[in-house]
């Protein structure tokens, strides 16, 4: 078995069947408040680890601001949408349970 790292930028969409993963990732790094995907959601899980700023999501019906050193779990279906407010540069990682990305895009 060989162990490889690959390289992966700031802002970088890597889908896990293309390095052998059962999971795809986003790296999001985003400085201008209210950047942020329109309503959308996945037949699977996504997980966002926030290293470090603040976002407003909106999951389902509901809205929490996730901050650096947070995670937030949307379940697969439920409408989900966030975006990057004031305080600094916001930066995580998206990790979709999937090795493709599957998205419903609602709005």
């Amino acid at each position: 078995m060989t162990i490889q790292p690959f390289d992966v930028s700031l802002d970088d969409n890597i889908e896990g069947y293309l390095i052998g993963s059962p999971v795809s990732i986003i790296r999001e790094f985003a400085s201008a408040p209210g950047t942020g995907p329109r309503l959308h959601r996945h037949p699977y899980v996504e997980t966002f680890v926030i290293h470090r700023g603040r976002a407003l999501f909106t999951v389902g019906d509901e809205q929490v601001i996730g901050a650096g050193g947070q995670i937030l779990v949307v379940p697969a279906l439920v409408s989900h949408r966030f975006e990057v407010l004031d305080g600094g540069t916001y930066e995580a990682t998206h990790v979709h349970a999937n090795d493709r990305f599957v998205t419903e895009w609602l709005e």
